[in-house]
């Protein structure tokens, strides 16, 4: 694989269960060294991309190339140079995390330090500790470190701080900082959207298995709903107004209220951009939906004997 070819490239992915559709031809790239977040609601179809660059699913059409090959076909040379954080993992407790971590790098040609992982997790004063002692946030750490022991060039991270405390997140976030600046490239999957917003450059958003947004985490969405939002209160009533240049719309108000009651700017966040961007297209499909022709009931479909009996005439 050249230096420059990206790390993950999907084309026209698309993915069928019977007569279910999961995915629509889904097309992007993620770029080596880079942080990619792909966002979207339960069942929109995140677990079976991932599933599949993985390599535990099979594809019904489109392409895929992970680190240089097909994932369906990726042998054990291919697998380690890939880590995979899952949201949960069913290791045995009745291990200490040194023990762990030491099993897991005898799978890999070229892992890292065991000592050094422990230390880069976080997990110092805990490396001689049982599994079934530590806490949840001091387990997912060890998930993660189960991850990147191997030393992969890609990391899949699936949910990681799910259960995780305010502290024990920003922590995480800074392991998931350091491990880009190593040049790491992570597909990140997640819930929160404001993690989305501070490990990613970019992003793609899937709804009822289609691509429906991607690009930079700055750019996602219209001009108009990453425009910010002045909301002040005049003679009781709430109003509000987008302006690209909110000082102004301040400015005027002040001048001409003096200082208005309720007065903010509120900027859109990632998370406001992410539930326009969904809600607008599951309206699109649900109005689509409602305007499609419905097939003729039994009652009105002629039977076969009448249908004979008109041709006969």
């Amino acid at each position: 694989m050249n230096a420059i070819d990206p790390a993950v490239s999907v084309d026209k992915l698309t993915k069928s269960y019977g007569s279910f559709t999961a995915l629509t031809g889904v097309t992007f790239d993620i770029e080596r060294g880079e942080t990619f977040a792909l966002l979207g609601p339960n069942g929109a179809g995140k677990s079976t991309t991932i599933e599949i660059l993985e390599g535990y699913r099979d594809r019904s059409g489109g392409e895929a190339r992970v680190l240089g090959s097909d994932p369906q076909r990726g042998g054990l040379a291919w697998k380690a140079r890939i880590g995979i954080v899952l949201q949960s993992s069913g290791e045995s407790g009745n291990v200490t995390v040194r023990e762990q971590l030491t099993q897991f790098a005898g799978y890999y040609p070229n892992p890292r330090s065991v000592d050094e992982v422990i230390a880069a997790v976080g997990l110092e004063d805990k490396a001689n500790t049982r599994l079934k002692s530590l806490s949840g946030g001091q387990r997912r750490r060890v998930d993660v470190a189960l991850g990147v022991i191997g030393r992969p060039e890609l990391l899949f991270l699936d949910e990681p701080t799910t259960g995780f405390d305010p502290e024990a997140r920003r922590h995480f976030w800074e392991l998931i900082r350091s491990l880009k600046r190593e040049g790491t490239t992570i597909l990140l999957t997640t819930h929160y959207l404001d993690e989305a917003a501070q490990l990613s450059d970019r992003a793609a958003v899937i709804a009822a298995g289609t691509l429906v947004a991607i690009g930079p985490i700055d750019t996602l969405g219209s001009d108009e709903a990453r425009t910010p939002i002045v909301r002040w209160l005049e003679n009781g009533i709430a109003r509000e107004q987008r302006a690209s240049d909110p000082g102004r719309v301040v400015a005027e108000l002040v001048g001409r209220l003096g200082e208005p009651a309720g007065l903010e700017i509120v900027r859109p966040s990632l998370e406001d951009i992410y539930l326009g961007l969904v809600g607008a297209y599951e309206a699109d499909l649900a109005s689509r939906a409602s305007h499609t022709p419905r097939p003729p009931s039994a009652s009105s479909t002629p039977s076969a004997s009448s249908t004979k009996d008109q041709v006969s005439a």
